[in-house]
């Protein structure tokens, strides 16, 4: 998160916005505890993923970006493991 320059209320607000966006796009039902770790965990899992291809994404609207991508990917995968 030190790299993204978000601190932690902020990784938490965008992480719950890119959690629902997330949860909204996938049709998932999660809380909002999950939206937020889904949106942080998932911010974290993208960019590192994203790091791999040489691209780096920063600030509230890289975070935001990041986020709604991995929390994506966990909600995809969780389901593949579920079946």
């Amino acid at each position: 998160m030190q790299d993204a320059q978000v601190g932690w209320i902020a990784a938490i607000i965008i992480g719950g916005i890119a959690g629902w966006l997330a949860e909204r796009f996938m049709n998932s039902n999660m809380g909002v505890l999950m939206n937020i770790l889904l949106g942080i965990v998932g911010a974290i899992v993208a960019n590192a993923l994203l790091s791999v291809f040489g691209i780096v994404l920063g600030g509230w609207i890289g975070y935001l970006i990041a986020g709604f991508i991995g929390a994506c990917i966990l909600i995809a995968i969780g389901r593949a493991f579920r079946r």
